[in-house]
């Protein structure tokens, strides 16, 4: 998990390129989608989070994005995600 205020530009465009980085969350929200989300280009990089996997930001409590990943969404609101 690395948040968006301690990585350089270049070092996160690098990462991504990488596969290091490959989803984006809102840390008072708790949620988290892919990288290219409408709704997650518009948060504020003191609430953005990086992680390299979906495994990890629901380790860390977040919830999938409505958004950007529907199916998921329905799947973690009924409780079987």
């Amino acid at each position: 998990m690395i948040q968006h205020t301690a990585i350089s530009d270049t070092a996160l465009r690098s990462s991504i390129r990488s596969g290091k980085i490959n989803w984006g969350g809102h840390q008072q929200f708790k949620i988290y989608g892919i990288l290219n989300c409408a709704s997650g280009k518009r948060m504020k990089r003191t609430n953005r989070f990086f992680f390299k996997s979906e495994q990890q930001a629901l380790q860390n409590g977040y919830r999938p994005c409505g958004h950007c990943m529907k199916a998921a969404y329905k799947k973690w609101k009924n409780g079987s995600l």
